[in-house]
């Protein structure tokens, strides 16, 4: 009887002391800090923001790339979260600001971020445009890239 008892009370310290799977879904929301339709990099791409002052350089920096002052007032970084700059890249036409995050999820190192779909209106002035949006995600993710997912 005590052996019986020894192996459950192992096989219950056993279950207790898993180690959670790195390659486990981790779901989510971000929240936009800022976002705008011009003044991002040519490329798609992403950086992590570090602390308040590159924040405020970042923003300002991809303002002035569109010729503009910045419009938002710099909000206060969150130490309690990982912040990231995203270049969506170079588009043709159209208004490809994000204006919301449906969801991220971490799977593999990879960071999803879940965006509606642009919809084109139809007929647009061809006006060359270069996205960027900041954004913020807990401090536990771990990730080496981010993947943007459309959906409707």
């Amino acid at each position: 009887m005590n052996k019986l008892l020894i192996l459950l009370l192992a096989l219950v310290m056993s279950c207790t002391n898993a180690v959670p799977n790195n390659s486990k879904d981790i779901k989510a929301q971000g929240e936009i800090i800022a976002s705008e339709s011009q003044g991002g990099g040519d490329q798609p791409g992403f950086k992590i923001i570090k602390d308040q002052a590159e924040l405020k350089n970042s923003i300002t920096e991809n303002f002035s790339k569109s010729g503009r002052d910045p419009v938002i007032d710099i909000p206060v970084f969150q130490n309690n979260k990982k912040v990231v700059l995203y270049n969506l890249g170079t588009f043709n036409s159209g208004d490809h600001k994000v204006t919301e995050i449906k969801s991220i999820s971490v799977k593999n190192n990879v960071l999803y971020v879940e965006i509606p779909q642009y919809q084109s209106g139809g007929m647009e002035i061809q006006v060359m445009s270069s996205p960027w949006f900041i954004f913020s995600v807990p401090s536990n993710y771990q990730f080496t890239s981010v993947e943007l997912k459309y959906s409707k």
